[in-house]
């Protein structure tokens, strides 16, 4: 244990091409306290569990995560607002704050009803602003030279906390007989301690002030109304193609365990062997993808996610099909998310670049929150089979407009020189 917070350690130490304003003590303090509150989001993975315990089905699990769907977008429409009164890290703590509520009003539920939205809504309410805020936390302490390696190890403990969440939930339930409601409370207290942390986080770490005479100013216009001005850059395709990987990620996390229904197959495998490779890759790769070209790197990491989908279609055929399609989700979508990402940052101008992240962040929960509403519906009335071909579509959909998007770069260039 000891050896692993050394490697932690020094991963969060700034790299030699640039000095960060995040020290290695505060870094430790951001990363535990990401991890800690993402788990609270795994903790969505079981609800299906949860709903089926009750006496539901899937097509009520969508409707729980629909009303999560809803809450996304009151907490990101009222982030920045909020930020600007409290700061974003504070915003980030009650987030986390909130999606521990959720998780453990969820675990109070005991028949299914239709205010089985709420518990849903306030899981969305706090992972929509958290994953608006702790980005935006983390820009304001990073200069431009780092940010790009910080959302990568941002990105890398988010995953990890929302895969391992329900593999260890797992484990506890079938080998430590631990209740399904125990968990979630366990979970909720996580993102209590993530909260804590987090706040302590944006007590400890001092904000980067811009110095460039060229930097405009954030816009004071309302991150809805930008929609236009953000559709007309190149900005519009990663978020489009976030909210597609979103659907993705989702269909095959939320329905896992009625996926491999049948099978030989568990659930939990496919949580273990994905979160392992997350941290695998985004230990082992981090700074190899930062370096490579990212438009190359996006079509790569997303075909991997496609290949992903695909192998789940040979998993009643044979089982290691799964963790083959846990290993290229975790590597594909894993990696191209912070990837991605930085691309909607980027693409837009200065003072857009909080519209677009918040656009960024409201298009992943689309996918993330909404696509299970409908995948619910499929998996009940059309079967696995059809909710998987939904899923691939969803990924060669993305990886088409990562296509376009370089196109279009390319063309742009041209028109210039």
């Amino acid at each position: 244990m000891q050896r692993w917070v050394q490697g932690l350690i020094i991963w969060t130490l700034p790299s030699s091409s640039g000095s960060a304003a995040v020290r290695p003590f505060s870094a430790l303090i951001m990363l535990v306290g990401v991890l800690l509150a993402s788990a609270g989001y795994g903790a969505t993975f079981l609800f299906s569990m949860r709903v089926h315990a009750i006496g539901g089905n899937d097509i009520n699990t969508g409707v729980a995560l629909a009303g999560a769907a809803l809450g996304t977008f009151v907490g990101v429409s009222l982030t920045g607002w909020v930020a600007q009164h409290v700061g974003a890290a504070r915003m980030a703590a009650l987030a986390a704050l909130c999606v521990g509520a959720g998780v453990v009003s969820f675990a109070l539920v005991e028949h299914v009803s239709s205010f089985d939205v709420v518990p849903g809504f306030l899981v969305g309410f706090g992972w929509g602003a958290f994953c608006l805020a702790a980005p935006m936390a983390l820009a304001e302490r990073t200069n431009d030279a780092e940010r790009g390696l910080w959302f990568l190890r941002f990105a890398t403990m988010q995953m990890t906390g929302i895969g391992a969440s329900p593999a260890i939930a797992g484990f506890a339930i079938r080998f430590w007989r631990m209740p399904l409601g125990g968990v979630l409370y366990a979970i909720g207290g996580m993102c209590v301690l993530a909260a804590v942390l987090l706040e302590l986080f944006g007590r400890l770490a001092p904000h980067v002030r811009a110095t460039s005479a060229t930097q405009e100013p954030a816009s004071p216009d309302p991150w809805l109304l930008k929609v236009g001005v953000i559709a007309r850059t190149r900005a519009v395709y990663p978020i489009v193609i976030i909210a597609l990987g979103g659907c993705v990620f989702s269909g095959l996390m939320t329905f896992q365990m009625s996926l491999v229904q049948g099978t030989e197959a568990k659930a939990t495998t496919f949580f273990s062997v994905y979160t392992v490779t997350v941290i695998a890759t985004r230990w082992l790769l981090s700074r190899v993808v930062i370096k490579l070209r990212s438009e190359t790197a996006t079509k790569v990491l997303l075909t991997m996610m496609v290949l992903g989908s695909a192998a789940m279609f040979v998993v009643p055929f044979h089982v290691l099909f799964q963790s083959a399609a846990a290993v290229l989700l975790g590597t594909g979508y894993g990696l191209a998310y912070p990837i991605v990402q930085l691309q909607a940052v980027n693409d837009s101008v200065a003072a857009h670049r909080r519209a677009a992240l918040t656009w960024f962040v409201a298009a992943y929960f689309v996918g993330a929150f909404g696509f299970p509403a409908v995948g619910g519906w499929v998996l009940v009335h059309g079967g696995r089979v059809a909710l998987l071909a939904l899923i691939a579509a969803c990924g060669l959909a993305a990886l088409t407009l990562a296509v376009l998007r370089d196109r279009q770069r390319a063309e742009t260039l041209s028109a210039n020189a």
